[in-house]
């Protein structure tokens, strides 16, 4: 899971920036250049950076996974915790001293459900592989884009969600429900993260309320810092992998959301994100070796067509 987006609100699952009226239609000057190349190329910018904000966020869990061995999910998710707050800090600038009680009940919540969600995830992927553990968490977006559903379609997409979840959680002799129940409590703690996330941001001004969350969530895992270095110090290499997955599941994609949203439409970008379990389960294959079966891939495709088909025929 990545960083704390930016306040405000996101398409279905992220922030989306209010839209702007649309400028007046703009006619080619002889001998200046044209308009609507420039506008196409902006697109283009944005299109591209949010591919590689996707791939950058599921390479980073892909590379922290390569740290288990040695840290363990939990020394992974603690090492990112710290990344991830040293990058809002710096951004946010909260003035924590300013910060009223009505203020800080929201900010500390959101800290406990950032730090459990990240957890929750990386020990499920650890369990059951990068694909299904992030498809399971990304069920907690999508309820809550169909949670106040009234249209049929939305009630059609909840249905293929859940036939969705219902094949990929079928019993079998090798089913690790422990690694499922994880993915499922890494969904809730999302969904939970997007609603604390609104109130923090009607609460604090700007990223404050973020910046403060995620200081608060490293602090939160920093004995688990000092317990690791104390009884297993870990290897140079361990603690990389584990840097280059906060750098990359939290800096980068935090940054590439902000330059984003400013260049693609809401819905668009909301679209983009529905993809994210179809990257994971590639990068998993590609990165990791972990294969997925035909009825996986059917389950993680009927997710993603569930949150695209909502999205898709959404009004403006």
């Amino acid at each position: 899971m990545r960083a704390a987006p930016a306040q405000g609100t996101t398409a279905s699952v992220h922030p989306t920036a209010t839209p702007r009226p649309a400028a007046p239609a703009r006619r080619a000057v002889p001998g200046l250049p044209d308009p609507q190349p420039a506008g196409r190329s902006r697109q283009l910018a944005g299109v591209a950076t949010m591919i590689g904000s996707g791939l950058s966020t599921q390479t980073g869990a892909a590379i922290g996974s390569l740290a288990f061995p040695v840290l363990g999910p939990v020394g992974v998710v603690a090492v990112r915790q710290y990344v991830a707050a040293v990058v809002l800090l710096a951004v946010g600038r909260p003035q924590l001293r300013t910060f009223t009680a009505a203020q800080w009940r929201p900010v500390l919540l959101l800290a406990l459900v950032f730090g459990t969600m990240n957890l929750s995830l990386y020990s499920a992927i650890d369990r059951i592989g990068l694909g299904l553990a992030v498809t399971l968490e990304f069920l907690g977006p999508l309820a809550i884009a169909l949670s106040a559903a009234r249209r049929r379609v939305d009630i059609c997409a909840a249905v293929v969600a859940a036939a969705g979840v219902v094949t990929l959680m079928r019993p079998q002799p090798s089913t690790d429900y422990a690694g499922m129940a994880l993915g499922l409590l890494a969904a809730a703690c999302w969904a939970s993260y997007i609603l604390l996330n609104r109130t923090v941001g009607q609460r604090v001004p700007g990223a404050q309320g973020s910046a403060a969350a995620s200081g608060l969530s490293a602090l939160m895992f920093l004995p688990v810092g000092v317990v690791l270095v104390l009884r297993h110090p870990p290897t140079a290499e361990a603690v990389g992998y584990a840097v280059a997955a906060g750098v990359l599941s939290s800096a980068v994609p935090y940054l590439a959301d902000m330059f984003t949203l400013r260049r693609v439409p809401a819905q668009a970008f909301g679209l983009f994100m529905s993809v994210n379990p179809v990257l994971a389960a590639l990068v998993g294959r590609l990165g990791l070796g972990q294969s997925l079966g035909w009825t996986e891939w059917a389950s993680i495709g009927a997710i993603v067509a569930a949150n695209s088909l909502s999205i898709v025929t959404r009004r403006s």
